[in-house]
């Protein structure tokens, strides 16, 4: 049985330009690196670089972090300090940033969990929700 998610292996362009991103401004830890990738880590998640041509969508598909609510607004404003692009305005429970890697990788950041969005679904569902 699937235990739960292993690792996050993302395409980059620019492997210095991504690691600098992911590093410097988000403040992943770097643990290795090599001619075409690298192993970061955010909290417990193991998250590669692999240098390849990126293949962006235009969907909903992204990758949300957790950040803590004394965290956001300064981690908003360093966003924006960077000239960071965003991709999507925040319309659900809880604070949530949608912003572009350097390769336009759809990422958030989002204050909350399951529970507390599921708290709020109770308040107000969405169209046709049903509960599993």
């Amino acid at each position: 049985m699937i235990l739960g998610l292993n690792h996050i292996t993302i395409a980059v362009s620019d492997l210095p330009r991504s690691l600098a991103f992911y590093i410097d401004i988000l403040g992943f830890k770097g643990h290795v690196k090599w001619l075409n990738g690298a192993y970061l880590s955010v909290g417990d998640l193991w998250f590669c670089l692999n240098v390849d041509k990126p293949s962006t969508q235009a969907d909903y598909s992204h990758i949300a972090f957790d950040i803590a609510k004394a965290d956001f607004d300064a981690f908003k404003t360093r966003i924006a300090q960077h000239n960071i692009p965003l991709w999507k305005n925040n319309k659900s429970e809880g604070d949530s940033l949608y912003f572009l890697d350097p390769d336009g990788h759809q990422l958030e950041v989002h204050v909350g969990s399951l529970a507390t969005r599921l708290q709020a679904l109770k308040h107000s569902p969405y169209k046709n929700l049903e509960w599993l």
